[in-house]
């Protein structure tokens, strides 16, 4: 019970702060006209966000900017779910999420402002638990209990409602990152997993309607439904395996009709190599490669329903193809190459793949770069570290989406190591954050140096087969996104692996 170890030995130190702040009020047993004018301390609080009237994702956003500009700093988001109506059910589903963030606000004045937030959005009094644009709730305060006349903390009936636990739990780590975190988990019997695993847990996730989603294009993608694949285009002369195949417009498009046919899900265009040593070309230089074969495949007919993602470190460049209709954004730096890429992706609310690398194309094969006490461990850190960033930046986690990174700063073992236990990153992202552990993951070990290695393959084109076994290990230990040159065999790969998962969640 590591909770309630660190809860014991905290509460010298909450009783120091519950002294501070005696003389404005009491936390344990608040009054509505308590004074709450001077706040010298941080707080760290918990509100749970909710929609289903209008653009319900516009309405999240457009909440998220008002509370940033209220002066409350957001640290964490939950993931997003989508649900159906409790208590009044026929109104339209729900959109549910939760954030971590920090105020010098008093509760009272954070509730004031967040109901001013919900009136400037339209919401006005209706039914309760009917439908509205936005709504707002504190479901933690710091440390403390609150019970006044317009406000309960923790909020009421929160342990009995499955989408308000799981975004909660989502902001949690496996590890208690400090003494706060370990008073929320004593305001539930047992601690806030167990509330949650009373519940029903992650049994729940699509099921009773709960489904966790990743809003792209328009639309809300439930990756657990099926392995999606990625088709690789690469509009370089100087790519490891096709450069120089793809260079032209009519030739990509062509490749992209190929891929379509073949059940691509999502075509990811490249325009300058990452190959180990390779060549940084200019913004410029890429863009030029880029715009026109973006333009072109998205007058095609057939691309309807498929997915454009772009495989960029530099921000003006997401910035230009996401303006141009492209739908995803995939960072091979993870951001390190790039100082606007996070604000950047904030604003362009797209999907964004944060990819583990050490160094850059450059140096990422550097024996310094190849060090690894604990592979799987220490990619799950530093993973989890790029995302926290981009997450202060202000890029949601519901828009997160992992990447490993095969190939980039590994050896052949930590390749291995990396297939084999993908599970294992997990489980190490979430000892500090469980939100951004479920989010989905992506696998791109296509033809890969490894792979030859192994197979005794020179030739990148012939790692075909290699290929279709390294994606069939990553589909069955969790990958939800698989990244691939040959896109017919690794789709037929896929339904397999699906099929065969499908079996033992039925059985």
């Amino acid at each position: 019970m590591n909770i309630f170890k660190q809860l014991r030995s905290s509460r010298l130190a909450c009783t120091r702060v519950c002294t501070s702040y005696k003389a404005s009020f009491s936390f344990f047993n608040f009054s509505s006209d308590a004074s709450i004018q001077v706040h010298s301390q941080e707080q760290e609080v918990v509100i749970a966000l909710g929609s289903n009237v209008g653009d319900r994702l516009n309405n999240f956003n457009e909440a998220l900017r008002q509370i940033k500009k209220s002066g409350i700093e957001i640290t964490r988001h939950a993931c997003l779910y989508e649900t159906e109506p409790a208590y009044v059910t026929d109104q339209p589903l729900f959109l549910n999420s939760a954030i971590r963030g920090i105020t010098k606000l008093g509760p009272h004045e954070l509730l004031s402002v967040l109901k001013k937030i919900e009136k400037e959005m339209g919401r006005v009094k209706g039914i309760r638990y009917g439908p509205r644009p936005i709504d707002l709730d504190i479901l933690f305060y710091g440390k403390y209990r609150i019970n006044s006349e317009i406000l309960t903390v923790p909020h009421e009936r929160i342990f009995e409602r499955p989408f308000v636990m799981a975004p909660l739990v989502d902001l949690l780590g496996l590890d208690v990152d400090h003494d706060t975190v370990a008073y929320w988990h004593s305001f539930s019997k047992g601690g806030l997993f167990k509330s949650w695993k009373e519940l029903g847990g992650e049994s729940l996730i699509g099921k009773d309607g709960l489904r966790r989603v990743l809003p792209v294009n328009n639309r809300l993608w439930d990756w657990s439904k099926k392995t999606s694949v990625m088709g690789i285009l690469n509009l370089t002369p100087d790519s490891f395996s096709d450069g120089g195949k793809f260079d032209s417009v009519g030739s990509a498009v062509s490749r992209v009709r190929t891929m379509i046919s073949e059940g691509v899900d999502i075509i990811d265009l490249g325009a300058q190599s990452t190959r180990p040593m390779a060549t940084k070309i200019s913004v410029e230089e890429e863009l030029d490669r880029l715009i026109p074969v973006v333009q072109k495949i998205l007058e095609l007919p057939e691309i309807e329903g498929k997915l454009i993602s772009i495989d960029t470190f530099y921000s003006q460049v997401a910035l230009e193809a996401v303006n141009k209709g492209a739908h995803i954004i995939n960072d091979v730096s993870g951001g390190n190459l790039d100082s606007d890429m996070y604000r950047v992706v904030a604003n362009l609310d797209v999907p964004y793949i944060t990819m583990h690398m050490r160094g850059d194309p450059s140096t990422m094969q550097n024996i310094e770069n190849l060090k690894y006490d604990d592979v799987c461990k220490q990619v799950g850190d530093e993973l989890y570290e790029r995302v926290s960033a981009a997450e202060l930046s202000g890029v949601p986690a519901w828009r997160i989406i992992l990447d490993p990174g095969i190939g980039f700063s590994k050896k052949t073992e930590d390749n291995l190591e990396i297939l084999m236990g993908l599970k294992r990153i997990r489980s190490e992202i979430g000892r500090k954050s469980l939100g951004v552990s479920r989010a989905p993951l992506l696998v791109g070990p296509s033809r890969k140096r490894f792979l030859g290695e192994i197979c005794g393959r020179a030739s990148a084109v012939e790692r075909g087969p290699g290929t279709v076994a390294a994606v069939t290990c990553a589909v069955l230990g969790g990958a939800n996104v698989v990244r691939v040159h040959n896109v017919g065999d690794n789709v037929d790969a896929v339904k397999v692996c699906d099929s065969m998962l499908d079996r033992v969640e039925r059985s």
